[in-house]
């Protein structure tokens, strides 16, 4: 199965595990995207809200990721405290092996494999251990990113289940698991895209995804 580059997929973040505002409210990334985005469908009635694009290679708009419900943190967390509910969509073109524009290299494809390891490692970003010192953060870190992308790479291991849930109302089977940090999913759609979605405090079964009209309302 074709994978995506990790470089490509990694998610900056701010000193306190919370990504940076201003990377996360702009539209302009988003509205450069030759492909269509997706959210989560007009059954979800709570807020909305923009986070932020990944680039290819060759400067293209590949990924990005749409945050529904409450805009999680991990600033100031202890153990079984509430923190808030939350999912979010990461939409990935679905992209063939390519040369680079100026000819000089290979741009990977991205697959539903893509999408899972975007959303695994969105949500390490939000879920480090709080009570952890930070000289141990980077090595956990590195080492459940690693995992996530290890369990990417395997769909059809034992550590994934199959949910079928709606894209723009049509039921459609996607990759799930659960760990002790949320839930993780990724399927493709019929648009020439990959989804992969995770989340926290919301319960993945009764979610559905649809194309969004209009990026320009979520800014």
């Amino acid at each position: 199965m074709e994978t995506t580059s990790r470089a490509v997929a990694q998610t900056p973040a701010a000193e306190s595990g919370q990504q940076v505002p201003s990377a996360r409210r702009t539209v302009d990334g988003y509205l450069e995207a030759p492909f269509p985005w997706y959210g989560l469908d007009e059954a979800f009635t709570g807020p909305r809200w923009l986070m932020q694009v990944g680039s290819a290679a060759d400067g293209a708009v590949e990924h990005g990721s749409i945050g529904h419900g409450d805009e999680p943190s991990v600033r100031h967390e202890t153990a079984g405290e509430d923190r808030g509910r939350f999912a979010v969509v990461v939409t990935v073109a679905a992209n063939p092996v390519r040369r680079s524009p100026d000819g000089t290299g290979v741009l990977e494809a991205t697959s539903v494999s893509s999408a899972a390891w975007l959303a695994g490692v969105g949500l390490l970003s939000f879920t480090w251990p709080g009570q952890m010192d930070h000289s141990l953060r980077d090595d956990w870190l590195d080492q459940q990113t690693e995992t996530a992308w290890v369990l990417a790479d395997d769909l059809a291991g034992a550590d994934w289940s199959t949910l079928s849930l709606p894209v723009d109302g049509v039921p459609t089977p996607f990759h799930y698991r659960e760990s002790e940090f949320g839930w993780v999913l990724a399927g493709s759609t019929s648009q020439g895209v990959h989804v992969g979605a995770y989340g926290r405090g919301m319960s993945a079964y009764g979610l559905g995804f649809a194309m969004i009209k209009d990026i320009e309302a979520y800014a």
